[in-house]
């Protein structure tokens, strides 16, 4: 009669373990889920963004071709433009989930932009050209007149360039990097041993953008899709969003370096962070960093 009771204490004691277990790993898979779906939220919207801009990309190629009376520039820009619509196609093809083709396609954005930039300032250049011809042939009235049609013509172009330079002016940031410190400084690769968040990168040299006092806004997520903030809010998309570090910088035009810090104070999970860089309300660059 002992062993019986025994027995069905035992099968009593397993079945409560088994419960046990499985309700542990329906919570963990809850939790991994929602993880996953404020990520894709994330990278939704960086997807939006990018698809705007080469839709915007491929719109102005169109337009500088409609401009131009150049046939060896305008075969240019029709071949950047094919490459520019060809891209857009992958990416709207692409699910947000695939971070690494996301990632790919942000990167192939950024040369386009630079490309887009060098036929801004060729044209620009063509613009000086002619204007000094004005001048030069001012007493020759058939090359006079020439040279003012042709000044006319870019004169429109360059109305219709004003646009295009606002995006050929925006900052871009480069050799991105993030990682959690000690506290005597070095890298820290657990949660338990961090103290501040590190963020770096250099803003490139850009002939194009207006000079001064440039804001940038530096925004950190955690594993779970937290944003670490103090509760300061930007504008982004027409919206405003919660930002970790406000750095204001005096830009020259020419290449600088910025390093910004995020003190921990709070108890933070393990797992992939995700830092993004923001400047004049566009995204201009991001990296990730793993705590265990």
């Amino acid at each position: 009669m002992n062993q019986k009771k025994i027995f069905i204490f035992g099968a009593a004691a397993a079945v409560l373990v088994l419960v046990a277990v499985i309700v542990g790993l329906v919570l963990n898979m809850r939790a991994q889920q929602a993880e996953s779906d404020k990520m894709i939220e994330v990278l939704e919207m960086d997807k939006r963004e990018m698809e705007n801009e080469y839709e915007q990309f491929a719109m102005q190629y169109n337009e500088m071709m409609a401009q131009i009376n150049n046939d060896s520039l305008v075969n240019q820009l029709a071949l950047e433009q094919q490459k520019t619509e060809a891209l857009l196609e992958e990416l709207r093809q692409t699910k947000a989930q695939d971070a690494a083709e996301i990632m790919r396609l942000k990167k192939e954005l950024a040369t386009l932009r630079e490309v887009l930039r060098s036929y801004i300032l060729q044209i620009d250049s063509l613009n000086r050209e002619n204007q000094e011809l004005k001048v030069t042939n001012s007493n020759l009235e058939t090359q006079n007149r020439q040279a003012q049609a042709h000044i006319s013509n870019l004169s429109s172009q360059n109305e219709a360039l004003s646009d295009k330079v606002a995006i050929a002016a925006q900052l871009d940031a480069t050799g991105i990097y993030a990682r959690a410190n000690n506290k005597r400084g070095k890298e820290a690769k657990k949660v338990k041993d961090a103290k501040k968040i590190v963020v770096g990168f250099n803003i490139s040299r850009n002939v194009t953008t207006e000079t001064g006092i440039r804001t940038l806004y530096v925004r950190i997520l955690t594993p779970t899709g937290a944003v670490l903030t103090k509760g300061g809010t930007f504008e982004f998309e027409n919206r405003q969003i919660e930002y970790s570090i406000r750095k204001d910088i005096e830009y020259t035009g020419e290449e600088q370096s910025v390093t910004v810090y995020w003190d921990i104070a709070e108890t933070l999970p393990a797992g992939q962070y995700r830092a993004d860089i923001f400047a004049d309300g566009h995204n201009i660059g991001n990296t990730s960093f793993e705590l265990k």
